[in-house]
């Protein structure tokens, strides 16, 4: 049975059509009896974290589609816990939440750099072994996080990225269709 550990990232297989998570990365940051909560990390948001945030109207920082489930929560995962109080380890490297103010505060100061540090419109979500049943059906590939892919200075590149660190057998699926029914 492939891992469910949080810091475990979720690789969409190369055909699968949903839409939230077509060709996607999703950090898997909690995994238990109530279900599972992770962020997709290589779609990015149109809008900035400005346009949320009054106070940063002068930071350009940009804003992740972390998944379908309550899109207008903010979320955030980062290399910071010394800076953050209340941040939650969820591999070597990387870490989730925190005291937002405290992030707000460092961000006016320019504190941070968007390299570490990735803010999520909503998260992805699952029931109480829905994940597990995904998982058997072959809808997700997954590999240990490393905070080199989760914070890869080119998200967009991110599932190819991923998918080339699991070897040989997989990296060949970077070159498949999104749909196999149209080549």
């Amino acid at each position: 049975m492939p891992s469910t550990s949080p810091g475990t990232l979720l690789v969409a297989e190369p055909f699968l059509k949903d839409p939230h998570f077509s060709r996607s990365v999703v950090l898997l940051c909690e995994h238990g009896n109530e279900g599972s909560v992770g962020f997709v990390l290589n779609k990015g948001y149109k809008q900035q974290l400005s346009d949320l945030v009054p106070e940063l109207r002068a930071k350009n920082w940009p804003l992740f589609y972390g998944g379908p489930v309550q899109t207008d929560s903010l979320h955030f995962i980062h290399q910071y816990p010394r800076l953050i109080p209340g941040s939650r380890e969820i591999k070597k490297g990387i870490w989730w939440g925190g005291d937002f103010s405290t992030v707000i505060d460092l961000l006016k100061e320019d504190s941070l750099e968007p390299a570490r540090l990735r803010f999520f419109l909503g998260y992805s979500g699952w029931e109480q072994g829905q994940l597990i049943e995904e998982l058997q059906q072959n809808t997700w590939l997954t590999t240990d996080a490393r905070a080199s892919l989760v914070f890869y200075n080119k998200p967009q590149e991110i599932w190819n990225e991923t998918i080339k660190s699991m070897g040989e057998k997989y990296a060949m699926m970077v070159n498949f269709p999104i749909d196999p029914q149209l080549n």
